[in-house]
């Protein structure tokens, strides 16, 4: 039987930069283990010994450092997560937009796409056959292809209403029992994509709003202000740049104001 590898100080220590350059998040020490556990499936799976030996294979190997990417990833998220930010959204955002002008909701960190389903549901229900679409990005394509699935089990459905279970998604049956489906009508709204908020954003059109959640307390600083600047662009005037409630922008842009906790607007 092959011996467990352990994680040296200093191979965490390269792991922990190849995150920060590749995708601005910070790994502090304390998840040395976290890191050790993720990766170590890998090490059995290509029959390596040594951390080492895995970190030169990543180096070497695009689809190899994606699947790392993708394991040392924190993806934590469910539907109406702090479900003020959407009542908001509805009723004061929404409630003012002008209905011939396409809404744009971008979700800059969409996990496995709850948070896109949900803003989908939101503008279905304000909007309804108005023109608008949701983006939703993050930078693993692991969780980007269970978003493109628009599957789920039925405990995932724990912050939607039976209400909005019934309107906006299938109980799957038979081989699908236990699991409900988004609604094609809301699917073909949502786009995915692969976007890496730490380098240049890909070509996109203005949103009116962008949520930013939870994802900002992985960035450094520096990596925080550049990351907002960036979205910040994208963003109209009036639009609102939404994030955690944990989280904060302030000192980290200009031309935002706070409007309630967590939500700020562009001037």
């Amino acid at each position: 039987m092959m011996q467990q590898a352990s994680l040296s100080d200093q191979e965490f220590l390269r792991f922990s930069q190849f995150m920060r350059h590749a995708a601005g998040i910070n790994l502090p020490p304390a998840k040395k283990s976290l890191v050790a556990g993720r990766l170590g499936k890998r090490l059995k799976h290509h029959g390596l010994t040594s951390f080492a030996d895995y970190y030169s294979l990543i180096s070497s190997e695009t689809g190899e450092r994606q699947i790392a990417l993708d394991l040392l990833t924190t993806n934590e998220t469910h539907f109406f997560r702090e479900p003020r930010h959407f009542e908001l959204l509805r009723g004061f955002l929404l409630a003012e937009h002008s209905r011939g002008r396409v809404f744009r909701a971008w979700s800059a960190a969409c996990s496995t796409g709850e948070e896109a389903y949900t803003l989908a549901m939101v503008l279905a229900e304000a909007l309804g056959e108005a023109p608008w679409e949701v983006l939703g990005s993050d930078i693993s394509t692991r969780v980007l292809a269970q978003a493109s699935l628009g599957l789920y089990p039925m405990e995932r459905a724990k912050g939607l209403s039976p209400e909005r279970l019934k309107r906006h998604c299938l109980k799957g049956i038979a081989s699908q029992a236990g699991r409900f489906l988004i609604s094609p009508v809301l699917r073909e709204r949502v786009r995915l994509a692969q976007i890496n908020l730490t380098q240049a954003l890909p070509s996109t059109p203005t949103f009116d709003v962008i949520f930013l959640r939870n994802i900002m307390i992985y960035f450094q600083t520096e990596t925080k202000r550049k990351v907002v600047a960036r979205l910040l662009a994208r963003l109209r005037p009036g639009g609102w740049l939404v994030v955690g409630h944990s989280e904060s922008l302030n000192g980290l842009a200009e031309g935002l104001k706070g409007i309630a906790p967590a939500v700020y607007r562009k001037h």
